[in-house]
């Protein structure tokens, strides 16, 4: 762990050694000196308060996770700046124009971010065509990577309620990393999710982030708030669909398992964190897959790496006769920030499909 924090503090280093070199040196004075005075002093509020909040309770460390998470969000884009203004020069525009524009650029993108964060999770709504649904329409309030913890509070969850009650959704689910962090300082916090109301009920699976946070009595306290949590299962709802939940990939996920005896009558909806679960859930029959676990990529166009690991990182895609839905996420992690992408509740209208019937 020494040795990878080692690496990870020299990256973050030379980072911003570029930042600085490409966009506060070519700066007229005394700009140059006041950017270089503030890289020197916020460059490293990251890792010392990441290091710092881990020996902090929540509500004291949360101020300063804050501030850590902000300026590592305006690094990530001040070091595309430092990039893009890098080759501008090399095509022959000046230098300085050049470190204005892009350091500009950069810090508006990330208070555009900040603003899209600050107003919520929006409400998209989908429409998901399936060949053996018995009724005309059924809606499902779909939220994932809530991440409740150090950041995310009671406030989020309270506001998170009231959308998604709003809906009047006929059943709601969770599709994994609802919380991160300590039972101990966050019941309080996900007491909110108590509130949920949908007329068929709510229900979760597990996510990677659960499993960081010694799950069993996590998934107890869920139980408790009314949250049915399935784990390589399935339940018959109201004559509509068989909802089938499996623990997260990086666990116990076991897709054979949680659909074994169901109605096949019925459509089947599977719950599972990580897209890449795509692959069983085909192989199963499932008609549609609920994902999440990507964000979206949340920091574009860094996000886009994501692409390298996952079959699909936003929105819905079909494979073979299998429909998979990845949700932005509901929350964020990190940075409170989120560029091309929105926190997002996804109201799913399943609706019947006689064109495309087994």
């Amino acid at each position: 762990m020494r040795r990878r924090f080692l690496i990870a503090l020299a990256i973050y280093t030379t980072a911003h050694l570029y930042i600085w070199w490409r966009l506060a040196l070519p700066l007229p004075s005394p700009w140059w000196q006041v950017a270089t005075a503030a890289i020197g002093i916020l460059g490293p509020s990251f890792p010392f308060t990441m290091r710092l909040g881990r020996r902090m309770s929540r509500e004291d460390a949360r101020p300063w996770l804050l501030f850590g998470y902000m300026w590592f969000g305006f690094a990530t884009y001040l070091l595309l700046g430092a990039a893009a203004s890098h080759i501008a020069v090399a095509f022959g525009v000046d230098g300085k124009f050049a470190a204005q524009l892009c350091g500009g650029l950069s810090i508006a993108v990330v208070l555009a971010g900040l603003l899209n964060v600050a107003r919520g999770p929006v409400v998209k709504r989908v429409r998901v065509p399936l060949a053996k649904l018995p009724v005309e329409s059924y809606t499902i309030a779909h939220l994932t990577d809530v991440h409740i913890g150090n950041v995310i509070g009671r406030e989020f969850a309270e506001e998170l309620v009231r959308k998604v009650n709003a809906l009047k959704p006929d059943l709601v689910v969770i599709t994994g990393d609802l919380v991160d962090g300590r039972l101990s300082e966050l019941r309080p916090h996900i007491e909110p999710l108590r509130g949920l109301r949908a007329r068929d009920g709510v229900y979760a699976v597990t996510g990677n982030h659960e499993y960081y946070w010694n799950p069993e009595p996590w998934l107890e306290h869920i139980r408790s708030l009314g949250i049915r949590v399935l784990r390589n299962e399935h339940v018959a709802i109201a004559g509509a669909i068989e909802l089938a939940g499996v623990d997260d990939s990086s666990a116990t996920e076991d897709v054979p398992r949680a659909v074994a005896g169901r109605d096949p009558s019925l459509p089947l909806v599977l719950l599972a964190h990580h897209p890449r679960t795509i692959e069983r859930a085909v192989k199963e029959g499932v008609d549609l897959q609920l994902s999440g676990h990507t964000h979206g990529g949340q920091l574009l166009p860094l996000g886009w790496l994501a692409r390298l690991f996952d079959p699909q990182v936003s929105g819905l895609g079909r494979f073979d006769r299998t429909w998979l839905y990845v949700s932005d996420g509901t929350g964020f992690w990190g940075p409170p920030v989120r560029v091309g992408t929105s926190c997002e509740i996804a109201a799913i209208t399943l609706v019947p499909d006689t064109d495309h019937a087994r």
